[in-house]
C-alpha cells in the first residue's frame, strides 16, 4: 500500500496523471534518446521518436532499446525499443514502449515512414497504438498518428516542426477521453563534427508552453556526453555514450528537484552496411 502511495504522488508531482486532455507518459529520456532529430550528422535510430521525419537520415538497418527506472520506483519503469529499416523508397521505423507494473501500465506501438524530398527537406509519419491496463478495471486503448518535417537551412543549420495527435486519440467509455495534442517546433545546430545544440519550443494541449534544450559533445568518435534541461519541470539530464564499433551504450540520469533521480541505460547496434556489388 506505501509503493503504491508513493507511485501516485510522484505521477501526480510529475504533472502527468492520466486525465482527459492530457498523453501517456513518456519517457523522461526522450530528450536525451531524440536530441539528434534536428540534425544532418548525429541522428540515430532513437531520433524519429522525437520527429518521425529524421528517419530519412538513417543509412543502416539498427535497433535499439531503452530503460529506466522513474525516480528509482520500480512501479514506474518504462522499456522503449526501436527498429529503422532504410529502403529505396524511404525508411522505416518501428517503435514499441511500456511503462507501468501489474497492477497499472501503458503500451504504445507505432509504425513510422520518412523520406527526404531533395537534399534540403525531410518528412515523416507515424501511426501509434496506445494502451492502458488498470487491474481489476479492465483496458482501454486508442489510435493516434504524428507527423513531422526537418529543413536543411545549411549544413550546420536545421529546423522543422513535430504534429503529434492533432485529431483523434480517443479512448474510454464512451470515447470520453482524448489523448493530447502535441505541437513542437525544433532547431538543431552544427558547429562542428565534435558539437551539437538543440533546442525545442513544445505546447501539449491544456498545459503551458515546455523548453527542451541540450547539447552533444564528441571528445572522441567513439565518445562523447549529452546534457539538457526541461523547463516543464525545471529538470536537467546528463549521459555519454560509448561506440564498440557497430554497438553503442549509453548510461543516462534525470534529476527531478522534489522527486529525484531517474537512472537509464540505452543500448543500440547498426548493422554494417553492406558493400556494393562488383561489376564485371
Amino acid at each position: 500500500m506505501i509503493n503504491k502511495f508513493i507511485v501516485l504522488v510522484a505521477i501526480l508531482l510529475e504533472g502527468n496523471i492520466l486525465l482527459p486532455a492530457q498523453t501517456l507518459r513518456p519517457s523522461l529520456a526522450d530528450s536525451y534518446t531524440g536530441s539528434g532529430a534536428y540534425s544532418l550528422h548525429h541522428a540515430d535510430v532513437f531520433s524519429f521518436t522525437s520527429n518521425p521525419a529524421s528517419l530519412s537520415q538513417l543509412k543502416n538497418i539498427s535497433f535499439a532499446v531503452y530503460g529506466e527506472r522513474r525516480f528509482l520506483l520500480k512501479e514506474l519503469n518504462t522499456y522503449t525499443a526501436v527498429v529503422g529499416i532504410p529502403a529505396h523508397s524511404g525508411n522505416f521505423g518501428i517503435e514499441a514502449r511500456y511503462s507501468g507494473y501489474s497492477d497499472y501500465n501503458e503500451t504504445q506501438f507505432g509504425i513510422a515512414y520518412g523520406r527526404t524530398l531533395g537534399t534540403k527537406v525531410d518528412i515523416g509519419v507515424q501511426f501509434n497504438y496506445h494502451g492502458i491496463r488498470i487491474k481489476d478495471y479492465g483496458n482501454a486503448s486508442a489510435i493516434s498518428f504524428e507527423t513531422g518535417a526537418v529543413l536543411h537551412l545549411t549544413d550546420k543549420l536545421h529546423t522543422g516542426f513535430h504534429i503529434n495527435n492533432p485529431v483523434g486519440g480517443k479512448f474510454g467509455k464512451g470515447q470520453q477521453e482524448k489523448l493530447a495534442s502535441v505541437y513542437t517546433i525544433g532547431l538543431g545546430y552544427e558547429a562542428s563534427g565534435k558539437f551539437f545544440f538543440s533546442a525545442e519550443i513544445e505546447k501539449e494541449e491544456d498545459s503551458p508552453v515546455t523548453v527542451n534544450a541540450g547539447f552533444q559533445y564528441k571528445f572522441i568518435p567513439q565518445l562523447w556526453v549529452r546534457a539538457g534541461m526541461s523547463s516543464a519541470t525545471t529538470s536537467a539530464w546528463i549521459g555519454a555514450g560509448l561506440i564498440l564499433k557497430s554497438f553503442r551504450v549509453d548510461l543516462t540520469t534525470r534529476y527531478h528537484p522534489v522527486l529525484g533521480i531517474t537512472p537509464g541505460l540505452l543500448f543500440l547496434f547498426n548493422l554494417p552496411t553492406p558493400a556494393p556489388k562488383k561489376q564485371f
